[in-house]
This record gives structure tokens, C-alpha cells and sequence, in this order.
């Protein structure tokens, strides 16, 4: 299987999301429940934060997180953007600008903000606006091994025109493939091996 090479600082727009198998970065109510108990490859999340110097958020997010979007456990600290159209009512929080600008305007300042390392996307309503104006450089997508079916899709455009993706590696168009089973499956093989079969003398007396 085709490793990514390490994140580094490039100056550039990533969008940067944990989805699930069916399409989704977020559930219901932006609610991020579906990402606990999920893993990723050792030094990841030290490579983003030493790669990211700003972060362009929506508005839907920041309110369902109360402000709150510093992410990686709040070891990554920088500057954070979030892009509404009612910049009014938004609550006020440490590190956080509030920015109504259209959204090429938005990436400007962020990368400025950025000071040469990554401007890392929250938001796939932003990034869905940045890939028809063709200001996404990567997009860094981590599948967690599960099904959501209701929520936030990472890419939402009915009607919308196809996007064609170049694939890091040797085969820029070669497919991923990607092998799940139900874990309910696998508690359920569980028990069979562990339950005695029909004419077993175990658990009886001689």
C-alpha cells in the first residue's frame, strides 16, 4: 500500500479531514463522536501541526464547537479564520478572527497568516468554493472505519460538475481500494470459536 511522504510546510491550501466510509467529515449537528476510538499512523498529527501556521473554518462549525476549533487536542496553536456572512453575532474567542470577505479573499489572508507553512481548511463548504476556483493545492483525507449514513459530506454539489483527483504516487489514477467488515461480524466469529459444538464435552463431567 502507497505511504503519503511526510507533511511539510509549503505555503499551501489543504484540506485536511477524518471521513467516513460513506462520504461523511461530520455527523449531525457537526457532531465528531464517529472519529473516537479511530487511529492513524504514528507522527501524523505532529507533522500537521509543525506544517500548519493558519486555519480557514466555516461558520456551522465554530458554533457547534463553542469556539472551540483548536485542533489536535489543542497542541496546535496559530492563527484561526472563520468565514460567516453575519460577523455580528459571532461570539469572540482567543486566536480566532472573524472574517466576511469572499472566500479568495479569505485564503489571502490566511496564507499571509500562514507565514510559509500550510493553510489547513476546516470546512468542506469552503473547500467545495475553493476547488471551482481551483485554489486547492492537496486534499489529505483519512478514512475511519465506519458508516455514518446522516451528516456533513466532505464534497455536497448536486448537479455539480466532476472534480477529477490525481492520486499521490507511482499510478496518479490508480483507485483505492479499501477492505472493511462489519465488527459486529467479528464478535460474532468470536463467539462461535469460543462456544462449544454440538457432541463437545466441554464444560461437562467426565
Amino acid at each position: 500500500m502507497h505511504v503519503p511522504p511526510p507533511r511539510t510546510a509549503a505555503g499551501e491550501v489543504h484540506l485536511a479531514f477524518m471521513m467516513s466510509l460513506d462520504g461523511y467529515v461530520a455527523g449531525p449537528g457537526h457532531s465528531m463522536d464517529f472519529m473516537d476510538g479511530t487511529t492513524v499512523r504514528d507522527g501524523v498529527h505532529q507533522e500537521y501541526i509543525e506544517s500548519t501556521g493558519a486555519i480557514l473554518a466555516g461558520r456551522d462549525a465554530y458554533d457547534a464547537m463553542d469556539g472551540d476549533l483548536r485542533p489536535y487536542g489543542g497542541a496546535w496553536i496559530g492563527p484561526i479564520f472563520v468565514l460567516t456572512h453575519h460577523p455580528d453575532d459571532a461570539r469572540a474567542a482567543e486566536d480566532v478572527t472573524i472574517l466576511d470577505c469572499p472566500v479568495e479573499e479569505a485564503v489571502r489572508i490566511g496564507l499571509d497568516a500562514a507565514g510559509g507553512r500550510n493553510l489547513q481548511v476546516f470546512s468542506p463548504t469552503i473547500g467545495r468554493q475553493l476547488l471551482r476556483l481551483g485554489l486547492v493545492d492537496e486534499i489529505d483525507v483519512h478514512v475511519a472505519p465506519v458508516l455514518l449514513g446522516d451528516g456533513i459530506r466532505l464534497y455536497d454539489a448536486p448537479g455539480g460538475e466532476l472534480v477529477q483527483l490525481a492520486r499521490d504516487g507511482d499510478d496518479p489514477r490508480c483507485a483505492v481500494r479499501l477492505r472493511y467488515r462489519p465488527a459486529s461480524s467479528e464478535s460474532r466469529v468470536r463467539r462461535s470459536q469460543s462456544s462449544p459444538s454440538i457432541g463437545s464435552t466441554s464444560g461437562t463431567n467426565p
